[in-house]
């Protein structure tokens, strides 16, 4: 495809304003930006899991959404959109529907990486003609911003608290993007939606047009539960690029690629100091948890680098 940002930008907003998410909240940029890629004679419906994002933009009757919206639960979007998915072909094979549908389902991290993960596979193993993106904002931020298998080893969650037997989650975030491709569905995709804009519609771009499962995890950044300046949500998404704690990368038909790649990789500390929920791990004494995080990121990042043949 080729990317025009006058183009984009001049299209019709799917998703309106009027919601209940908080300012700087990263879903809804995210959620704005996936169904701006939708060419505007496609018709989409959306899944959304329960979350943020469900109880922010729908509550009835109103909503802000331009599409077909389904509210599922917090465990089933996936087979809530692969169900609507298979009822449209039904139908569409015996002429009853003309128009052209896609199907797109938004999750949590909370209701992707955790209660929604048995859904998911089982949609994405059946290869549905769907997209799934998980806004992924580590941790469950709609009940209090308690941990998730998402949320990073050392965050100061309130299920994972910092205190004098607690240094946070001890556990490492959860790769939810290697478990989906080894489902070997045609299209996944990490990104992020400031920074490199580019990257991020092209990646929605191709999960949307793509036939068959495709599978989009996009960092969300949340200023409530990350404890950053909502202003700041800009710079936050840069340096988790920046550092390679989140990498960009996309698999296409089993080929791995790396769609950008820092000049200069900087240090995880210049991004877990931004954030309140890191604070502790900057205290003297504490200097082992930076640097292991340091290990932990980079041998990751070298792994992918491998993959992708870099």
């Amino acid at each position: 495809m080729n990317y025009n940002l006058k183009r984009e930008v001049s299209k019709p907003e799917r998703f309106v304003g009027g919601h209940r998410l908080c300012a700087g909240c990263g879903a809804g940029i995210t959620v704005r930006g996936v169904l701006r890629a939708l060419e505007p004679t496609d018709k989409a419906v959306v899944t959304n899991a329960t979350g943020c994002l469900e109880v922010s933009s729908f509550l009835y009757p109103y909503t802000a959404w331009n599409d077909s919206y389904i509210h599922s639960a917090f465990e089933n979007a996936g087979a809530t959109t692969g169900g609507a998915e298979a009822a449209y072909k039904a139908l569409k094979k015996k002429g009853k529907i003309d128009d052209n549908y896609k199907f797109i389902a938004f999750g949590g991290d909370g209701g992707t990486y955790d209660i929604g993960l048995q859904s998911l596979s089982g949609a994405m193993e059946r290869n549905h003609d769907m997209v799934y993106v998980c806004y992924d904002n580590e941790a469950y931020m709609n009940t209090g911003i308690q941990r998730s298998s998402a949320t990073p080893m050392f965050a100061d969650a309130t299920t994972s608290p910092v205190g004098s037997i607690s240094n946070g989650k001890s556990q490492t975030k959860k790769d939810l993007t290697e478990i989906i491709v080894a489902h070997n569905i045609p299209y996944a995709a990490q990104t992020t939606f400031i920074g490199n804009f580019k990257d991020f519609h092209e990646k929605a771009y191709k999960a949307i047009y793509t036939e068959g499962a495709a599978f989009l995890n996009v960092l969300s950044p949340c200023p409530r539960g990350w404890r950053y300046e909502a202003k700041d949500i800009a710079k936050i998404c840069k340096l988790a690029v920046e550092t390679c704690v989140w990498p960009m990368y996309e698999v296409n038909y089993g080929e791995w690629k790396l769609t950008y790649e820092p000049k200069e990789k900087l240090p995880v500390e210049v991004f877990l100091k931004e954030q309140g929920r890191f604070k502790h791990m900057f205290k003297p004494g504490n200097e082992w948890m930076i640097e292991e995080t340091q290990k932990y990121v980079d041998e990751k990042w070298e792994k992918l680098l491998n993959r992708c043949e870099k």
